[in-house]
Formats: structure tokens, C-alpha cells, sequence
């Protein structure tokens, strides 16, 4: 009798959530596509939210399977509801779930207090951000 050969579930990406204000989605597109290039997948709401769907169930639930949440900190977002919102949830879901402030033309003082105490990354240090998430998808 022959035996039947038992597909194994592929290990699923490690999933990023890109937190950013409307006015940053070119800097935000970048990262997503440097992201990618690692081996990891990104959500980004303004690509991945399709008419109709529950803005918020949405972002609820990709943040839950999202592995790390990066924020783009800009004078733009800094203050937006929005993104606010997105990384208080991050910082409420998982103790051990990973926030990276990257901050581009704001100061450290600038940072939401929620992240005040995470390791923030200039937008000139994305590269040493980006080697690092590198050695956490491959394990």
C-alpha cells in the first residue's frame, strides 16, 4: 500500500504592519519594498483595504497577525488619530510584540509617549533596521 504523502503547512512570512499618515505613502511604498526584499510581507492600509471592507475590524486584525509594527514618525503623523491608534493597539495586543519608531525629519522629543521607550531608527538608518528584521525572518 502506497503511503500518502502529508503536504506540511509552509511556514507562513513574517507579516509587518507599516503604521504612516496618508501624506507619507511614498516614503511608506518604499519600506514596504524593502521589507518584501527580506523575505517578509507587509500590510499597509491604503494598499491592502478594499471597498467596503470594516476599516478598523481590518486593521484590528492584521495587527494581530502581524509580527512587528514599524511607524513611519514624521510632522505629518506624529499626531494623526490614525496612526496613534494603529500603534496603541500594537502595544496593547503582545507583550513581546516589536514597535520600531522610524523617524524622518522629527526629533526624538516628537515621539508619542507609547514608543518614548523603543529604539528609534533614523530614516537614514533604515538599512541597519532593515539587516536586523533580515536575521528575525530567517530564524
Amino acid at each position: 500500500m502506497a503511503k500518502k504523502k502529508v503536504k506540511r503547512a509552509s511556514k507562513p512570512k513574517y507579516q509587518m504592519f507599516v503604521s504612516h499618515a496618508t501624506d507619507d505613502k511614498w516614503i511608506a511604498t518604499t519600506f514596504c519594498e524593502k521589507i518584501d526584499a527580506t523575505g517578509a510581507s507587509t500590510f499597509r492600509d491604503d494598499r491592502d483595504i478594499n471597498g467596503g471592507d470594516d476599516i478598523p475590524e481590518e486593521i484590528r486584525t492584521q495587527i494581530k497577525q502581524s509580527r512587528e509594527l514599524v511607524v513611519l514618525l514624521t510632522p505629518e503623523s506624529v499626531d494623526r488619530p490614525w496612526v496613534l491608534l494603529e500603534v496603541g493597539a500594537a502595544w496593547g495586543w503582545r507583550k513581546d510584540y516589536r514597535i520600531v519608531p522610524v523617524l524622518c525629519h522629527v526629533t526624538v522629543d516628537a515621539i508619542p509617549d507609547i514608543v518614548k521607550g523603543k529604539k528609534a531608527f533614523q530614516l537614514n538608518e533604515f538599512d541597519q533596521y532593515l539587516k536586523e528584521l533580515q536575521k528575525r525572518v530567517e530564524r
